[in-house]
């Protein structure tokens, strides 16, 4: 095969392949053969009919197309080895010369993996924040408890204020008239919850249980009903009831009830070593990514836009699946941010930059170092996957083999190992 390789810019390459015209011949007759196993021609049993036949039947250019699906793979992923290119994404093939007889000339235009320029990544000076827990921490996780195990309780001849919640009946109009959507029996409002409208839970400030109030607002003009939405409207509302919480006594007797322990002081003390180990944790990811980091910010490469695209396109589908899991969908979610894709697109932009140029640094320090996957490392990364996700070890290898995954297992397990080098020579200093 003649190939020829020409670089149009940082990324792009244009190969031009030429294929013998005896390989082409070749890649007829194996055409000829699959094309007629497929198809039915009266008086001929399957795959019997002759070749002229079936050119007659499909014409000449359906087998000059399926002997170019034979002879392309082979072709294009030979160029790729002799030039030593890693595509990004799929090639844009240009067919020059497909006719029988002739040598099959097609051009692929690709664009490269980048090679990056690895700076320092070993001995890197970054320091690891101190792990620190203080009082006022450990008070607010008692709060959260005593809050969460706070009574709604009435209060009598009690004066609505921030905080409280009313148990209220409403009904809404606009222009007079009560409208879908707009009312509600028996319903638990916090004041200053800013659950409601903008202006409702203020006009209800001073009430008191029995009191009937008009409340009047606009809806905002961004309001997710459209047919509401900037459209001045006037609740009338009663108050039932107004309950306040009433938390327990922060006491032996309460710990007892929310723990394991017997005493307050155990409990505090239970909650500062959970907030301790929180902490460590946190600041041990944090140190991680600081190094790794740094090693990036002192590499140098210029990312093809292609690889930032495709990023962003996982990034994008991973939160898809996240909402989906949680009832929601990417749709609901902009609606919600108030952003179209575009948008989403562009927020995600730095982020999927930074990770692209991270593996690229990562697998570049494998390689230098020249770093090894082993079948116990596989076999380890296969069981925390299984964890992960809830399967059995078995059947995420089966997933892994059937979808063409292990080179892409193993590029990740470099990238870890590549990462803990880098982070070991840190601690080393």
């Amino acid at each position: 095969m003649k190939l020829t390789a020409e670089r149009i810019d940082n990324h792009k390459v244009v190969l031009e392949m030429e294929v013998p015209q005896v390989e082409v011949a070749k890649a007829l007759e194996k055409a000829y053969t699959r094309l007629a196993n497929k198809v039915n021609i009266p008086g001929f049993r399957k795959g019997k009919a002759p070749r002229n036949i079936l050119e007659m039947r499909l014409g000449k250019q359906a087998l000059l197309d399926e002997a170019f699906d034979i002879l392309a793979p082979t072709a294009y992923n030979k160029a790729l080895a002799d030039e030593n290119i890693e595509p990004v994404g799929r090639p844009e093939i240009e067919v020059i010369k497909l006719e029988e007889n002739h040598p099959l000339v097609f051009k692929a235009t690709v664009v490269a993996k980048p090679e990056i320029e690895l700076g320092q990544y070993k001995g890197l000076k970054v320091e690891k924040a101190a792990v620190e827990v203080t009082e006022d921490q450990i008070k607010a996780q008692l709060d959260g408890l005593l809050d969460h195990n706070a009574k709604m309780v009435v209060v009598e001849d009690a004066v609505l204020a921030n905080g409280d919640f009313a148990v209220i009946d409403f009904e809404g109009f606009i222009d007079g008239v009560p409208f879908s959507g707009g009312e509600g029996k028996g319903y638990p409002l916090q004041l200053g919850s800013a659950s409601f409208i903008p202006g409702f839970e203020e006009q209800l400030l001073g009430a008191k249980a029995g009191e009937e109030r008009e409340v009047s607002v606009s809806f905002p003009e961004d309001y997710h009903v459209k047919e509401l939405a900037g459209k001045a409207a006037v609740f009338k509302v009663k108050i039932h009831d107004v309950k306040r919480k009433e938390l327990p006594e922060l006491d032996d007797d309460f710990a007892k009830d929310v723990s394991e322990f017997d005493t307050v002081e155990e409990l505090k003390a239970d909650i500062k070593n959970k907030l301790e180990q929180t902490a460590q944790e946190k600041t041990e990811r944090d140190f991680r990514a600081a190094v790794v980091k740094q090693a990036v910010e002192n590499s140098t490469v210029d990312i093809p836009e292609i690889m930032i695209e495709q990023r962003i396109d996982h990034m994008l589908n991973e939160l898809d699946i996240s909402l989906q899991n949680r009832g929601m969908n990417l749709e609901n979610y902009m609606q919600y941010a108030k952003m179209d894709i575009s948008a989403l697109r562009q927020s995600y932009r730095d982020a999927a930059l930074l990770n692209v140029k991270t593996d690229l640094m990562l697998e570049a320090v494998g390689k230098t170092e020249a770093v090894e996957v082993k079948p116990e490392d596989m076999e380890a990364e296969v069981v925390a996957m299984a964890q992960t996700y809830g399967a059995s070890p078995e059947q995420v290898s089966k997933i892994i083999r059937e979808q063409g995954r292990i080179g892409d297992l193993a590029a990740s397990i470099i990238r870890k190992k590549a990462a803990q080098l880098i982070i070991d020579s840190v601690a080393a200093e």
